[in-house]
């Protein structure tokens, strides 16, 4: 759990099966300007921390002589592995490894991505683990989802998800308080990054902005993926009320779009990066 905690292994329990249906997709451009930036040439070494299913690693794999993905979640894993197969990525290689074991005997990275995961893990420990892993020059890669409204924005060609909603009914069965695994978020993940990787010795932080620009179609089913492939709302937190659960949140689904069809923006995505000293 954040910054200091011991990992909960029920964090993802059960979310895997839902994540690649669920989650929206980074913007289409965030390979070419990581790749860019980097200065991927084919050659080298990347290590993705919390890969989940793959989804960041596999758009950077070809620019690298080698991939690694660690993800503590072993279903993730496994999911991870199947998309190399049906993308037919053969430089990938995973393992179920935790933040904290680093650096697990894994060598050392031009780069190491944390896609949406750094507030998961022990971030001091990780980040100085980190630094000893990089060839000297080497990157830390921060990427997250970026609310970026459009400068004139066009009418959505459906409803959009009924986020409030959906989050009204996941606090009626869940109470509250965000769930977190075993335990409870009361204050959410921690954030200023720059802060914990500036004590951990990294410099010169370059931020990218890569604009999505496009609008996904969603269905019914895909919006209850998204809800299942979070950890605030995982599968097992609902015990045996699960069928009623998705019962109703179908219920609201199905209200707020009767013709089963959802729109919504695809957000930017924001790139962070910090570098190793050269000596």
């Amino acid at each position: 759990m954040p910054d200091g905690g011991q990992w909960d292994s029920a964090l993802f329990q059960g979310t895997a099966a839902y994540y690649e249906r669920g989650r929206l997709p980074y913007a289409p451009g965030f390979a070419g300007t990581l790749v860019t930036a980097l200065g991927l040439d084919g050659r080298g070494r990347i290590l993705d921390v919390g890969c989940g299913p793959g989804t960041a690693l596999l758009a950077l794999a070809r620019y690298v002589t080698e991939a690694v993905g660690i993800d503590p979640d072993a279903d993730m894993v496994a999911e991870a592995e199947r998309q190399a197969e049906r993308r037919g990525v053969t430089n990938a290689r995973w393992a179920a490894v935790c933040a904290e074991d680093l650096p697990a005997g894994l060598g050392e990275f031009r780069a190491v991505v944390f896609a949406k995961s750094f507030h998961w893990t022990d971030r001091e420990r990780v980040a100085a683990t980190v630094r000893e892993m990089l060839e000297p020059g080497g990157a830390f890669v921060h990427i997250s989802d970026l609310d970026v409204p459009p400068d004139a924005p066009t009418p959505l060609p459906w409803p959009a998800p009924p986020y409030d909603r959906i989050g009204d009914l996941v606090r009626r069965y869940l109470g509250p308080v965000r769930r977190a695994g075993r335990g409870v978020l009361v204050n959410g993940t921690p954030d200023r990054e720059d802060l914990v990787l500036a004590r951990a010795g990294f410099v010169h932080c370059e931020r990218h902005v890569v604009a999505a620009g496009g609008v996904a179609d969603r269905t019914t089913d895909d919006m209850v993926a998204w809800v299942f492939s979070r950890s605030n709302c995982a599968p097992h937190l609902f015990g045996d009320r699960l069928p009623d659960f998705e019962r109703d949140l179908r219920a609201v689904l199905r209200q707020a779009a009767p013709g089963n069809r959802f729109a919504e923006r695809l957000p930017a995505t924001g790139i962070m990066i910090w570098r190793k000293p050269e000596r």
